[in-house]
């Protein structure tokens, strides 16, 4: 068989491919991720008992801004990652804006406090498990940002990776929000990101073996 020919043949009864097949999938992975985040958080750890009261805190809702924030930019990061040969591009700034925020909002608390309240303002009560807290809560969203990657063409497999951490790390957080007590936005700005930051640093080792194609 010539090549032509060859050619003629696979391209017969071809299809396009759906234009939003990889939005589709990766809103599927966040909602897949956020219900199963849901599910380990009423197993494992239950929502705080003050969430009512909670509410109208001001700082409450801070929280989940800053996850909802960074949740939205790493949708749009691998919505452009997931294709070939695109790169991270403006995207990648739109992370940028809630970590500046939250770590400006946690300078000036810092500086605004005495010597003394600054330490407990870091530290907070939960220090010690909060990172870890929000990486197992992670797991359900960064396993469904992987399927749904898996369906693209990601080749910078590294950064799409860290970007499947970061998306699941902040929907981690918006559904640890629901069970944290702390509300001092030096905690926020150091242990809810080393939270984040453990699923992306998993995501970038795991993105070149699992998103290869």
């Amino acid at each position: 068989m010539r090549t032509d020919e060859l050619i003629q043949l696979l391209a017969t009864d071809a299809q396009p491919a759906p234009s939003q097949s990889i939005e589709r999938r990766l809103a599927l992975a966040a909602l897949a991720g956020l219900a199963g985040a849901g599910v380990l958080l009423a197993w494992k750890f239950g929502v705080r008992p003050d969430l009512v009261q909670a509410l109208a805190l001001p700082m409450f809702w801070g929280k989940l801004a800053f996850a909802g924030a960074l949740a939205v930019a790493g949708l749009a990061l691998l919505r452009r990652l997931a294709r070939p040969g695109l790169a991270a591009g403006r995207t990648a700034r739109w992370l940028a804006l809630p970590l500046l925020a939250v770590w400006g909002m946690a300078l000036v608390a810092l500086l605004q406090a005495a010597p003394g309240e600054r330490m407990p303002l870091l530290l907070g009560q939960t220090w010690r498990t909060c990172p870890f807290n929000i990486a197992l809560l992670s797991a359900p969203a960064f396993a469904a940002s992987f399927w749904a990657l898996r369906g693209g063409a990601p080749t910078r497999l590294a950064w799409t990776g860290a970007g499947a951490g970061v998306l699941a790390g902040a929907l981690a957080t918006l559904v640890y929000a629901l069970h944290c007590p702390e509300m001092a936005s030096p905690f926020l700005a150091v242990w809810y990101v080393a939270g984040i930051a453990i699923p992306t640093a998993l995501g970038a080792l795991a993105g070149p073996r699992w998103l290869r194609w």
